[in-house]
């Protein structure tokens, strides 16, 4: 048995895969103690099995978890006081940062602070130039001095970036060294080891936010694995990547970076699976509707995306990672999402919500302001009885009342019409995420599939299919927890980076046989250590590249590795234009390409796929539920319960479709038919 917790801003995500069969549970997340929520998902899975919860736990083997933890530290600031030491005469690497504005001509916001505030900048007496060369050597005298000087002004932590030390590590590892000698127990990132990249603020940023959340994450990790095991757990605990993968607890107590963006990752992973079993595509527009946020990647020929522009906050003006990592955007637009109108009498959206507490105020647990889910409520989209399952019971004169004086009133329209004017809001503001997404990488949305995940994804997804012109609509029957699902479906995942120049026109067949070999070794190293009990194990090779003289690199990969094959650089340089031209729409296919860096992904698989038909209920009764439709006003409309369709059997909208953990809004024409794996398709 294995257990994916994937703790969102609204609600905790448990599934469980037992064989063949996948299960599904929630429970309120507890902003002032996870861990609490997470334990409280594992009790209603043990209630299902009829055990406690160290009885279900003891049946675990291996424990995966996703977590905006480390997110909100940063965001929130709430990170260890760190120390930033940089090569003397640069201390201003996280001042300037790459110089970028969104908009150069808006003065209204201040010049953005730095990571690492320069009253705890301190500059190292060396320097070591591009060839690696030492042009001046390590002061170890100073440095000492240096080190006891940032302990005075209070440093719980430290990130090391100092001059191309990617060329030349050694004056960072004797730093680590003097750092261990004169500062015991003082946590550091230094940044050749954590992200060898060639620009100097991306290492720098990198390297200090690392640092930053060590104590932070390292103290929330170990309370994770005591507490777990405290409740029967005995197996292997993985922690979910920014990269699309997962990795040992421990490992990323070691570079808790990695787990900065690690929920939002694992939808492009589950979407990608559902799009090909239930559409045949490998197209797909991946939206993860949770709480707080509504989250958008898209899926092309199968592949994940990426990014290197990872920022924290607003580009620019927040922080930046240093690291590739799926390429998610996020709008606040999600079921927890506020509802209010501003002094002109605009409605608005987000991106403030209601979190998990107090909640929506449908939930009864205090909140005051009407959510997106309050309006679903009101509009008959939602079964007050049948929440999770009726687990718990929602309260509509609340949701009325919240929306009736924050938005209804103060519109002079009914609470009904209000209700629908911020549903056609929420998505808008979808659509126009998506379409930003597809603008800048030329997409043509029409010819994609759109994944509905999350437990308010239903709600809209339908509409949003249908504004954007997609060819179909897919509602996974895992959908309510795609991100914990895609967490299930991930592989154990390593990378590794060599910074080497080398031009195509001046290729050397043996320093890149070299690189290759060394970057393959220590992935088998990684596969040795990390790698027990996979099914099969990648290693792929990419180079960064460019044309000669570009400012930005893009990533290729090298489906042939040995470069004493003459066919191989030709080849290589043939996938960079063909790349550069779907990206950019442009290509110089008669010149050369420069090589800035190798890398080597390395994955464990760690399940093979499963497939299970379609199980049905016998159908109770047939429902039906008034909903309140624009222009229309009230109408009747079918429910069907997921569980109770026959994958033949078509429904035509305006209709509905219930699980315990969501509703599927089929808004008129639109027909859901139920997959033989037990997902919905809704043709638009």
């Amino acid at each position: 048995m294995r257990m994916s917790c994937d703790t969102g801003g609204t609600f905790t995500d448990l599934v469980v895969e037992d064989g063949a069969d996948i299960l599904v549970f929630k429970s309120a997340t507890t902003p002032h103690d996870p861990i609490e929520g997470i334990l409280n998902a594992v009790a209603l899975a043990a209630d299902h099995f009829g055990l406690d919860s160290a009885g279900v736990l003891a049946r675990v083997d291996t424990f995966l978890h996703a977590t905006t933890r480390s997110l909100n530290a940063v965001l929130t600031g709430n990170v260890a006081r760190t120390a930033f030491l940089t090569t003397k005469g640069h201390p201003d690497v996280l001042v300037i940062r790459e110089g970028g504005r969104s908009d150069p001509f808006d003065y209204s916001h201040p010049y953005p602070s730095p990571y690492v505030p320069r009253a705890m900048t301190f500059e190292i007496p060396e320097r070591i130039g591009s060839d690696g060369m030492v042009i001046d050597p390590l002061d170890e005298v100073e440095t000492i001095k240096v080190l006891k000087l940032a302990k005075s002004r209070g440093a719980e932590a430290i990130g090391v970036c100092l001059l191309w030390s990617i060329t030349n590590n050694a004056h960072e590892v004797r730093l680590g060294e003097l750092i261990d000698e004169h500062l015991p127990g003082i946590p550091y990132t230094l940044s050749h080891a954590l992200n060898p990249t060639l620009r100097e603020y991306r290492r720098a940023s990198a390297a200090c936010m690392d640092a930053s959340l060590k104590p932070t994450m390292n103290r929330y990790l170990n309370g994770l694995k005591s507490r777990l095991a405290g409740a029967g757990f005995d197996g292997r605990l993985l922690m979910v990547t920014s990269q699309g993968g997962v990795m040992d607890a421990s490992v990323t107590a070691a570079a808790p970076i990695h787990a900065l963006n690690s929920g939002p990752a694992m939808a492009p992973v589950a979407g990608r699976y559902y799009a090909r079993r239930d559409a045949g595509s490998d197209f797909a527009i991946v939206a993860d509707t949770g709480g707080t946020s509504y989250d958008v990647s898209i899926v092309r020929q199968g592949r994940i995306p990426r990014t290197k522009e990872t920022w924290i906050g607003q580009p620019f003006r927040g922080h930046m990672t240093g690291f590739p990592s799926v390429d998610v955007t996020s709008v606040g637009a999600g079921g927890g999402s506020i509802a209010w109108v501003d002094e002109g009498g605009l409605l608005h959206v987000g991106p403030q919500s209601a979190g998990a507490a107090p909640g929506p105020a449908c939930y009864g647990r205090g909140g005051t302001l009407p959510t997106v889910t309050d309006c679903s409520l009101i509009l008959g989209h939602i079964d007050p009885d049948f929440f999770l399952g009726g687990k718990m019971t929602l309260d509509m004169k609340a949701a009325r009342d919240a929306l009736n004086t924050a938005v209804a009133q103060r519109m002079g329209i009914s609470v009904e019409d209000a209700a629908l004017a911020v549903l056609a809001l929420t998505t808008e503001k979808m659509v126009g995420a998506i379409e930003d997404i597809a603008v800048s990488q030329g997409i043509d949305t029409s010819s994609a599939v759109l994944i509905g995940g999350g437990g308010a994804g239903g709600l809209n997804a339908v509409a949003v299919g249908q504004r954007l012109g997609c060819t179909s609509v897919s509602i996974p029957e895992t959908g309510a927890t795609l991100s914990a699902t895609g967490a299930l479906m991930s592989e154990l995942y390593g990378e590794f980076t060599r910074t080497s120049f080398i031009s195509s026109q001046m290729f050397d067949p043996s320093a890149a046989k070299v690189i290759i070999d060394d970057l393959k070794a220590k992935s088998q190293t990684f596969i040795a250590q990390y790698g027990h009990g996979s099914i099969s194990n990648t290693i792929e090779i990419a180079v960064e590249a460019r044309y000669p003289k570009q400012v930005w690199e893009i990533e290729i990969p090298v489906s042939n590795t040995d470069f004493g094959d003459p066919d191989a650089l030709p080849a290589l340089i043939k996938a960079f234009h063909d790349e550069h031209r779907t990206l950019f729409q442009v290509s110089d296919d008669g010149s050369g390409i420069e090589i800035i860096a190798w890398r080597a992904y390395v994955r464990c698989r760690l399940r093979q796929d499963r497939r299970s038909d379609v199980l049905v209920a016998e159908r109770k009764i047939d429902l039906s539920r008034k909903i309140y439709a624009k222009e229309i006003g009230w109408i009747e409309v079918p429910v069907r319960r997921t569980d109770e369709m026959r994958p033949d059997e078509p429904l035509v909208g305006p209709a509905l479709v219930e699980s315990p953990f969501t509703t599927v809004v089929i808004d008129a024409g639109a027909t859901v038919t139920r997959t033989v794996a037990g997902g919905l398709i809704v043709q638009l």
